[in-house]
């Protein structure tokens, strides 16, 4: 059971979101590696970036947790652990492009944690190509810090689709569309 969850709808523009720890001056710009990129997500020091299938509104479901959790390889299609250090008191989750000043804080205690980012209906899309029902479950316990692993491997990958002239709208239920 979580000591903490926070559920969240987050713009994953250049289809990607972040946790980073508040106070830390990180930058990405050489953690996409092809590996990276293959494992859908890159690490700095003190921030973990997750790349999501689509460029829209994607649900995030954040665990703060007491301990690690057993991996459910059922329920979800990439599983990968990582490890985060938090030097400041919070981390913040946000989406590429949000303004870091309004996004989503979560109050931690100072050290290394382990993120397990689990991937769920990456290949979603549906037969007209507009509708994505992909979500992203990330769970954090306090853990020595400790090389990135990827415990499940999706199948196979979808091509990222890209339409100009249509726009991305996202319904309550989070499935993101595109619409001319």
């Amino acid at each position: 059971m979580p000591k903490q969850f926070h559920d969240l709808a987050l713009f994953a523009d250049h289809t990607q979101f972040y946790l980073q720890d508040e106070v830390a001056d990180a930058d990405l710009g050489e953690a996409w590696s092809r590996e990276a990129g293959e494992r859908l997500v890159a690490v700095a020091p003190g921030i973990v970036a997750v790349g999501t299938q689509y460029n829209c509104v994607v649900p995030v479901r954040v665990d703060i947790l007491e301990r690690q959790p057993p991996v459910d390889t059922l329920n979800y299609d990439h599983i990968v652990e990582c490890s985060l250090s938090v030097a400041g008191s919070r981390i913040v989750v946000a989406g590429c492009t949000d303004d870091f000043a309004d996004a989503k804080r979560i109050g931690l205690q100072p050290g290394f944690y382990r993120v397990r980012v689990n991937f769920a209906n990456l290949d979603s899309l549906s037969a007209d190509g507009l509708t994505s029902y992909d979500s992203y479950h990330v769970q954090l316990w306090r853990a020595p810090q400790t090389e990135t692993l990827t415990l499940k491997r999706r199948a196979a990958a979808t091509k990222k689709v890209t339409r100009s002239g249509l726009k991305l709208v996202w319904s309550q239920d989070f499935r993101c569309s595109e619409q001319g």
